[in-house]
């Protein structure tokens, strides 16, 4: 069930309230589940009811996005800002310094929390921050035509787009490998929840320059991309490895941009490897291209 919370920041502009929607379901040590831009905490059903067996998950709907408010007016939607909103959540939470697992934006802030030392782990899928100029202005021209399909489609041929396997792919075949296995009533809330989101203009002003340079000595950190990420190319990974080469990077065989539903079990169990602090060195391979992540299927460092 989805529950608000508002919360003290710290901000350029002095301490100012924040109000935040968010899941939280499980019992063991908090897990911080971070969504991408655009998108919303249901990003992370498909591994959260997995992940809730052994962690308490807390999955969260960004400053601006989803069922949550933008941040107070003034407030810069900045990497720093926003990492260490989500750090005075945590606070607010009692949950302390959690693990931390986010996908593409939310990649990026759980490693801008790793760096202020917010965070217990950090896993990192398709994290946003090392990209080239090239690809920088690929991925922000993307997203800006995703943002302008998603507010031009009426909401009757949006749903009967969502019904059939091929709308599905047209709507989301960028940032999912397998679009069709989306269910269709999902398919509509994320788009509508591109749709409405207040923080993508500021977020993306805010990202222009970004690129995370830091090492995280000490933190169990775990890169993870997906084979087939048509928005943050493959190629991204050697980068964040080489800026953090205590890193563990994990190619994640057969999923997209959005590698949660794609491969739910394999993406559930990269995230519980990094917890538990299991280290492997060099690149890892993990799943198959047919998305197997099961029994002897979901093979790390295979």
């Amino acid at each position: 069930m989805t529950a608000t919370v508002s919360f003290t920041i710290d901000s350029p502009l002095g301490p100012r309230t924040a109000t935040v929607a968010l899941e939280r379901e499980g019992r063991g040590e908090p897990l911080l589940l971070l969504h991408g831009i655009g998108h919303h905490l249901q990003a992370w059903h498909p591994v959260s009811g997995i992940l809730s067996a052994e962690y308490e998950v807390i999955a969260v709907d960004l400053p601006g996005f989803g069922a949550s408010e933008p941040l107070p007016p003034g407030v810069p939607y900045d990497l720093t800002t926003v990492a260490t909103a989500l750090g005075s959540l945590c606070a607010a939470l009692g949950i302390g310094r959690p693990h931390v697992a986010g996908n593409s934006l939310g990649g990026l802030l759980a490693l801008e929390m790793g760096r202020l030392g917010l965070v217990r782990s950090v896993t990192a899928l398709s994290p946003a921050g090392f990209w080239s100029d090239a690809e920088r202005l690929y991925v922000f021209s993307a997203l800006h035509a995703l943002r302008a399909g998603a507010r031009a489609l009426p909401p009757a041929v949006l749903e009967r787009l969502a019904r059939s396997a091929p709308g599905r792919a047209a709507l989301t075949g960028s940032i999912y490998a397998r679009p069709g296995r989306r269910a269709p009533e999902a398919v509509v809330a994320e788009t509508l929840a591109l749709r409405t989101a207040t923080g993508f203009g500021p977020t993306l002003a805010a990202g222009g320059p970004v690129r995370f340079t830091h090492d995280l000595p000490g933190l169990p950190v775990t890169i993870a991309w997906g084979s087939r990420d048509r928005l943050l190319f493959p190629r991204q990974g050697p980068r964040a490895k080489r800026t953090i080469p205590g890193a563990r990077l994990v190619r994640l065989r057969g999923c997209g941009h959005v590698p949660m539903n794609d491969d739910p079990a394999l993406v559930a169990r990269v995230i519980s490897d990094t917890a538990h602090g299991t280290e492997h060195a060099g690149t890892e391979h993990a799943g198959t291209e047919h998305g197997t992540a099961s029994g002897d299927g979901a093979r790390i460092g295979a």
